[in-house]
């Protein structure tokens, strides 16, 4: 019943629009809401995905093809925030400079499409987190249907599951920057790194994984149901992984927790 309830709630919100641009991450939650703007606005809904270093090849071609499966006219942007030093610093609020500047990519793509409304997959467990990249979405009027209609994390999921969206159970996959700690350089070279490490742990069969770009070394995170099993497979992952370039490989075994770089932000608030 909450689930049907939701829907509705979620067909109402859409007749307040006539048209939308949907900033598409290839995610699930971006995705649901694309999906959902193709089924209430036919062919006034349209995609925008920000390419760049952080966007892993994987969920580019994701996204491609889901644009391609549901008919929804798709945009790619280059938006080359690597050559803003306000994002390669890697400052703790280097979301809201990548989301400005994808947010601005957009607006001016609107003029091809005047009356669009600007959507993004924000949902209502992403208000309790540390995201300086809702403020961007704030200052530029980018709507967030699925936290605007209460929505969280686990009941999208089970409205992607009714709708038949295949994607619905895909691992989170924030971007790569998100693996470096705040203050330390992001550069190209890492986030190749970075992608290319993790590529390694999902042929492996951890779909739900991270590796952290600490200086030089690499934190290997899995859920921690998962720990014994990479455990097991030897040194050969260790090894593969660190052969890319990272000086020390170790696994984390507190294991895989979203948002853990955001602890220094709280902790440095604490001790303020």
């Amino acid at each position: 019943m909450s689930i049907k309830y939701s829907m509705k709630k979620l067909e109402y919100w859409f007749e307040e629009i006539d048209a939308s641009i949907t900033a598409f991450s290839g995610g699930i939650d971006s995705a649901l809401v694309l999906y959902l703007s193709k089924q209430f606005l036919g062919d006034n809904a349209f995609a925008v995905v920000g390419v760049s270093p952080s966007l892993k090849m994987r969920d580019k071609q994701l996204a491609i093809d889901f644009c391609v499966q549901h008919s929804i006219q798709l945009e790619l942007i280059e938006t080359n925030e690597l050559d803003n030093a306000d994002y390669s610093l890697n400052p703790i609020d280097r979301c809201y400079h990548c989301k400005s500047t994808l947010y601005n990519h957009i607006i001016d793509l609107g003029q091809k499409f005047p009356g669009h409304t600007i959507l993004n997959g924000t949902n209502i467990d992403d208000l309790g987190d540390y995201r300086p990249g809702l403020m961007a979405a704030r200052e530029k009027q980018v709507r967030s249907p699925l936290a605007e209609c209460n929505i969280g994390k686990a009941e999208l999921r089970m409205i992607a599951k009714r709708l038949g969206i295949k994607i619905w159970n895909k691992a989170a996959s924030p971007c790569l920057s998100s693996r470096i700690p705040y203050g330390e350089t992001i550069t190209k070279e890492k986030l190749n790194r970075i992608e290319k490490a993790e590529e390694i742990l999902i042929d492996l069969g951890f779909k739900d994984c991270r590796v952290r770009h600490f200086e030089t070394g690499a934190s290997i995170e899995v859920p921690p149901s998962s720990i014994e099993t990479l455990l097991n497979m030897g040194i050969d992952p260790i090894m593969e992984i660190k052969h890319l370039g990272f000086n020390k490989v170790v696994i984390d075994s507190e294991g895989l927790i979203s948002g853990k770089l955001n602890r220094a932000i709280k902790n440095e608030t604490t001790l303020s």
